[in-house]
């Protein structure tokens, strides 16, 4: 089994947790898990995202975060993009942000750079915007791009003013936290039936803003405190003289924020803030640092849903011992064989922990875990946490955790590939397991998106025989006297499904492509795939041409040699067939844009003396260009450096015109 198999099916397993998880947060207010171990899960993702750039979903946790709003707020369109920050757990990863930050801008060091450091504070974020002075809208951040209008709710929050004094900007979008402070939450909680309590001030900060009755949120002593903004008629130098603005108009930034100037300045901060936290009057989950010059931050811009120019320093998480009772196994959609740990409950963090993964069995060895040991756990996600280290060994009785012959559902060969660490279940198309885990992969978001359609609906509709394939989940409505008497169904219920099936009959070929679940084709790839043929019947009768494949910029050999094995077997085209009875494909139109890079695909080589390579790269990008790797054909402009090497003869053979960096630049209008 290929090792970028088990990679891409952790990163679909990250997105969906972590997609899960937001939505509980954002959008009904009710965590099941704590930040840190939310914060776990990104971090596990950046890094895998890092390693195996190739391997990036298209509806990544990066790219896509948040949730979507309610259907009893009215929506809000965000004028200027509302981002997330990215995390660092350790001391390490702010002088890693700094290195970076450092290399991105071309810089000898990070001598000019300063930093405003301040708490992140555990509440609501919200998007107010002035025109004239006049504050005519309110929103949560949402899915980052719309989120829900509580304009009338925050009219009674004092330090947000109707009307900006003193000098101010035709528009602006002010960004801050919605917060309740602890004491405050303690008298609420106080006044609340046991059934209508919150968990934390987080949940009360949100369940109180976003009430229909006005009324309700008016009563609730809500604070708000700003530590963004948006998009802005005026242009700030520093983030110091747009807070000394804040305070001019009555809307206070945090008093504990402060300056620093290097890394060890950042650290000392830290420390002081951890060690005060307990008797700060509201709750905060970890340090923020940011470049303090605009111009700087501008430079930098984004990466996916993240700031270059920001991050979060996240405190510690919670870590409880237990002891590992027993072990069995779970199969995936890709037949992959996950030992999961059974363990003796434990309290951690206020939840009753009993199971944890042990990912695989290269773990397993490395930590030197058996059955009854004593272990670490952290959670990681969802109710599910895993195995940090072996705490003590079972001086008296033990037993060795062996990896499974057959597979534990359909009792086929199992088989482990050269470098793998994980098992995978031989029985490719016969293993009920993985029959579920293609058709939960096919109705689920980054797919046809069918609400109301998850992984118990369809187990309990495989187990009775109502859908065996995936094509079968549009044959339902024969069943339905059958379904609406089901434990969980009812006529309305399955009028829902049948409704959110129709609705998603419509789809992108790249969503398309990668709801067929070809191993190595995440969003990503799907992209390329769709962009490249334009259109099925063209995929289709490409896919056993090796060489047109190898030429596509972005598809690895692992991912081509998947692409030709999977059009081959006639079950997945039958599949295909079928399911072109169903659905609408949309195809990609090729946007077109003013400028000179729009839709030009650009090579980079050499040292560049004016930028860094990944800068330009992300301003070219910004210009609707398409970068590669290599030199080809379809290759429009050579950006050449100093020192460029092969590439410049490359180019000069297939007749890509070369540009120094300073044509380049004047192109770019720089």
């Amino acid at each position: 089994m290929d090792k970028e198999d088990i990679i891409l099916k952790r990163l679909k397993e990250l997105a969906d947790l972590i997609k899960k998880h937001n939505y509980n947060y954002h959008t009904l207010d009710k965590p099941k898990i704590t930040d840190q171990e939310f914060d776990k899960l990104v971090k596990e993702n950046d890094i895998l995202e890092k390693k195996y750039p190739s391997l990036i979903l298209k509806d990544s946790p990066n790219k896509n975060y948040g949730s979507k709003i309610k259907d009893n707020f009215k929506k809000i369109k965000h004028d200027s993009q509302m981002y997330s920050l990215a995390n660092a757990f350790d001391y390490n990863d702010i002088k890693e942000f700094i290195k970076r930050s450092v290399k991105f801008l071309n810089l000898d060091n990070d001598d000019d750079f300063q930093y405003i450091c301040e708490p992140k504070i555990d509440g609501l974020s919200l998007n107010l915007v002035y025109k004239n002075g006049n504050l005519v809208s309110a929103g949560t951040r949402g899915d980052g791009f719309i989120g829900e209008d509580v304009t009338e709710n925050i009219l009674n929050i004092k330090n947000i003013p109707s009307k900006l004094k003193k000098k101010f900007p035709d528009f602006i979008e002010i960004r801050g936290e919605v917060f309740l402070n602890k004491s405050d939450f303690e008298k609420l909680n106080s006044k609340l039936e046991n059934k209508s309590k919150f968990a934390n001030p987080r949940n009360a900060a949100a369940g109180s803003l976003r009430q229909l009755d006005i009324s309700i949120s008016h009563s609730r002593p809500l604070k708000f405190i700003p530590h963004g903004i948006g998009k802005c008629s005026y242009n700030f130098d520093k983030i110091e003289n747009y807070y000394d603005q804040l305070k001019n108009w009555n809307i206070a930034p945090n008093n504990l924020s402060k300056k620093c100037q290097s890394v060890e300045e950042i650290i000392k901060f830290y420390n002081q803030i951890d060690q005060k936290r307990s008797g700060i009057d509201y709750d905060i989950d970890g340090l923020v640092v940011k470049i303090n010059s605009f111009k700087l931050q501008e430079r930098l811009g984004y990466v996916g849903k993240n700031p270059r120019w920001a991050i979060a320093i996240k405190f510690s998480a919670e870590k409880a011992n237990t002891i590992i009772q027993s072990v069995d196994y779970q199969v995936g959609r890709t037949g992959a064989i996950t030992p999961v740990a059974r363990l003796q409950p434990v309290n951690l963090g206020g939840v009753i922990i009993s199971n944890a993964s042990l990912h695989n069995f290269d773990e397993i060895n490395k930590k030197n875990i058996n059955v009854l040991d004593l272990v670490e756990i952290e959670r990681a996600g969802d109710v599910i946490p895993y195995v940090t280290r072996l705490v003590k060994k079972n001086s008296k009785l033990n037993s060795k955790i062996k990896p499974p012959r057959n597979c534990p559902i359909c009792k086929s060969n199992v088989l482990k590939e050269k470098d793998e660490a994980i098992l995978r279940c031989s029985n490719t198309y016969g293993c009920s397991s993985q029959k579920i885990g293609r058709i939960i992969h096919f109705v689920s978001k980054k797919s046809l998106n069918i609400d109301g359609f998850g992984e118990k609906q369809v187990k309990q509709l495989f187990n009775l025989k109502y859908i065996n394939k995936i094509e079968d989940i549009f044959n339902l409505e024969k069943f339905k006297t059958e379904i609406i008497e089901l434990d969980g169904w009812g006529k309305l219920s399955f009028s829902n499904l049948i409704n959110s099936i129709n609705n998603s009959k419509k789809i992108s070929f790249d969503k398309f492509i990668y709801s067929l679940g070809i191993r190595f084709i995440g969003e990503v790839n799907a992209e390329i795939l769709a962009n490249e043929f334009k259109k099925l019947d063209v995929l289709i009768s490409s896919s056993n041409n090796r060489s047109l494949l190898e030429n596509i910029d972005g598809l690895g050999p692992k991912a081509i040699s998947s692409i030709i094995d999977f059009f081959s077997k006639d079950i997945n085209n039958e599949t295909i067939k079928n399911l072109k009875n169903h659905l609408s494909i949309t195809y990609i139109e090729n946007k077109s844009f003013d400028n000179f890079f729009s839709n030009k695909h650009l090579v980079f080589t050499g040292t560049l003396s004016e930028l860094s390579r990944d800068e330009a790269k992300y301003l070219a990008k910004t210009k609707g260009a398409k970068i590669l790797s290599s030199i080809s054909k379809k290759t429009d402009f050579l950006i050449a450096g100093e020192k460029a090497g092969s590439k410049i003869d490359k180019a000069t053979q297939l007749g890509v015109k070369i540009l120094n960096e300073k044509e380049f630049l004047k192109k770019i209008n720089l």
